[in-house]
Parts: C-alpha cells; sequence; structure tokens
C-alpha cells in the first residue's frame, strides 16, 4: 500500500471564487465555533457531537449535511493530532479559509472536471492537469481531500492511495548508494561502478541568503517584519520540496525497475552536526533529509523500485577497497578521503555512496545481481 498526496491547482471565475470564499469561510467559522465546545467539553466522539452539534452546525453556518459532519472530523482529527503531539487540550483555532472534501461526497474527481459542493451548490471546475493523468487509470483511490485557498490562489491537496505488489528481492538487478549531503545533495554510485553527483552549493548559497534575510527581519520586530518573516519560510519550504522532487526524480528515472536505493539513517542528524560551527549549522541541520527519503520512497514505488535504510556506523571513514576503518582517513575541511592503509583516495562524499552500495549488498545477502 502506497499514499501519495498530490496538489492541484484549482481555476476558477470571479464568480466561481466569490461562492468558493464564503463556502469556505463559513467552513472555518463553523470549525471554530465547534473547536471551543470540544476543549471545553473534551468529547472527541463524533456520535456524541452529532447529537449535541450537528443542527446548530447546520443552523447556524448554513452547512448542508455532509458538510456538517466533515467539520466534526476535521476538529476531532486536529484535537486527536495534537494529543498525539503532546499539546493535549490547547484550544485550537482555524486561521485558514479551508475545506475538507470527502470523496464522491463533497467532491469528484475525473480527467476532465473537478466537481466540488459549494452552499450555493456544486461547481464543476479545471484544473492543472499536468502529472495528473497516470492517476486515472482506475487503480488509484482518492481520499478525503483539502480544498485550500492561499496566495491568491485555490488547491486541492488529495491523498491517493494504490496497492502495490511487493517487490521481492529476487528481482533485484541494480543497487544503488545514495550519499546525501550538503555540497552535494545527493552521491549515487551503482552497480555498474559509475557515480553520479546532484551538486548542492547553489542551494548552500540560496538558503545562506534566506537566513541572512530572516535574521534581519527579526531585528525589526514589526508587524510587517513577522509577516514577511512568514511568506520567506513558506518560501523556503516550498524551495527545500522544490529540489527534493528535482533529485529523486533524476535518481528514480535514471535507474531501472528492479534498482534498491541505498540511504544511511539519518534521524541523528541534529545531534551529529551540533560540533559544526554555529554559523554553518543551520545550513547542515535544516536541510529535509528525511523528506528527501519519503519521496524518493514513493517515487521508487511508483517506478517498481525499492529504498533501504542501513545503519551510518563508520560509513564515512571506512575505506571501500581494504576495509580500513580510521577517523583521520576522511578529511571534512576538503572533502577528501584517503586510507590510511591501502592509500585509495577519492572523495568523502563517493566513499559514503560506495559504503552504502556495499552495505546495501550484504543487507540483501544471497542475492545475485543481474537475475
Amino acid at each position: 500500500m502506497s499514499t501519495i498526496t498530490a496538489k492541484i491547482q484549482i481555476y476558477v471565475s470571479d464568480t466561481e471564487q466569490d461562492n468558493l470564499i464564503v463556502t469556505a469561510h463559513s467552513y472555518r467559522q463553523a470549525c471554530n465555533w465547534l473547536s471551543i465546545w470540544v476543549y471545553e467539553t473534551k468529547i472527541l466522539n463524533q456520535g456524541r457531537l452529532i447529537d449535541l452539534y450537528y443542527r446548530n452546525l447546520r443552523e447556524q453556518f448554513g452547512l448542508k449535511s455532509q458538510m456538517a459532519q466533515s467539520v466534526m472530523k476535521t476538529v476531532i482529527a486536529r484535537y486527536k493530532s495534537a494529543k498525539s503531539n503532546g499539546h493535549e487540550w490547547s484550544l485550537i483555532t482555524f486561521k485558514l479559509p479551508e475545506y475538507d472534501l470527502v470523496w464522491n461526497r463533497d467532491y469528484s474527481l475525473t480527467d476532465n472536471c473537478f466537481s466540488v459542493n459549494t452552499l450555493n451548490g456544486r461547481l464543476k471546475l479545471r484544473f492543472e492537469k499536468q502529472g495528473m493523468k497516470q492517476y486515472f487509470d482506475g487503480t488509484w483511490k482518492f481520499g478525503t481531500a483539502k480544498l485550500v485557498h492561499k496566495h491568491k490562489k485555490w488547491f486541492l491537496h488529495i491523498p491517493m492511495t494504490k496497492e502495490f505488489p511487493a517487490l521481492e528481492f529476487v528481482h533485484v538487478n541494480n543497487i544503488v548508494g545514495v550519499d546525501l549531503g550538503i555540497n552535494f545533495l545527493a552521491t549515487a554510485y551503482d552497480s555498474q561502478h559509475e557515480t553520479f553527483f546532484y551538486k548542492g552549493r547553489t542551494v548552500k548559497h540560496k538558503r545562506g541568503q534566506y537566513k541572512a534575510l530572516r535574521k534581519q527581519l527579526q531585528m525589526k520586530q514589526t508587524s510587517s517584519s513577522r509577516k514577511k518573516l512568514k511568506q520567506i519560510g513558506s518560501r523556503e519550504n516550498r524551495y527545500v520540496t522544490d529540489i527534493n522532487h528535482q533529485v529523486t526524480k533524476a535518481l528514480v528515472d535514471k535507474y531501472p525497475k528492479g534498482t534498491v536505493f541505498v540511504l544511511e539513517d539519518l534521524s541523528g542528524i541534529r545531534s551529529a552536526t551540533e560540533r559544526i560551527r554555529v554559523r554553518h549549522r543551520y545550513i547542515s541541520v535544516s536541510w529535509a533529509f528525511y523528506q528527501f527519503r519519503q519521496i524518493l520512497e514513493y517515487k521508487a514505488r511508483l517506478n517498481g523500485q525499492r529504498v533501504i535504510i542501513v545503519d551510518p556506523k563508520y560509513t564515512s571513514q571506512t575505506c571501500p577497497k581494504c576495509g580500513h576503518i580510521e577517523k583521520v582517513n576522511r578529511n571534512k575541511k576538503m572533502h577528501t578521503f584517503e586510507c590510511q592503509n591501502c592509500h585509495y583516495r577519492s572523495n568523502d562524499d563517493r566513499i559514503g555512496a560506495m559504503n552504502l552500495y556495499r552495505k546495501g549488498i550484504e543487507y540483501i545477502g544471497t542475492v545475485t545481481i543481474g537475475v
């Protein structure tokens, strides 16, 4: 089972936009109204909420039946999520106009039209079709979507799920070690002993500019500077996500079905980078390595490939030729590697990718590459 979320732009006329804005604002107001009652009563059972507040939601906010129930589901889900994150029973407010849509009730989507239920009846709207064609082959199931109004544009966020047959190791025909970093976002070493570098210097420079601009705005402490800070944060997040999509797409497109990508477990990246100089720490610590892994995992599944995660221990200190492990093998400052035993030399990111490739072979075990 694999689930991905598509973000689709919706195209609306002025009249249609007015209709959507009224609906989204009413939905948000209803969520905030119900949130206060949930906060006070601590009730998270939808059946009990229906008995207590269903009629009020419909009469006070003009919601249709399914909309009122969607409001309850939205509020319940937000409180349960907050509870699981350690913020139990803090009052939740809904700030942005949004609308949660149940598939085949509040909305439907075909390769030609997006149909959505509003307070003033159904609208049939155009949407950006690029990249969506593959999801209308009948094998994907659409879930509860979210209609969002942001940057004066409308977007539909749709979770889509599909059953995939498990990729058996007997079908593996290629292993690719992928070392993630900052100067090179990804360095790939494959079964043909070829190395490919995906440069990160431009990204590093760009994020340094974001950091400097953020520092300037934080010093001003004005309402306009705080607003600008939020805009910059959103812009940077979109930039990082876009780069991760570009690099993962390049990896998946480059290698055939049956490829296994080997990544190291970077869950401890924050503690591992505490020894980095403070002025460089933001760039190193804050890159979305886990997001990269998630994107690569779902794209690989779509392409008949697989991602495995291995222990990163000694990945950067081990000589891939003779196996000698020593900390001084790697020169971090010069980004080079020279084995103190056999004197094999190479780029340190390439060494990391080679060792991940080797760990991938060990992980798979007795499989013969090329079968």
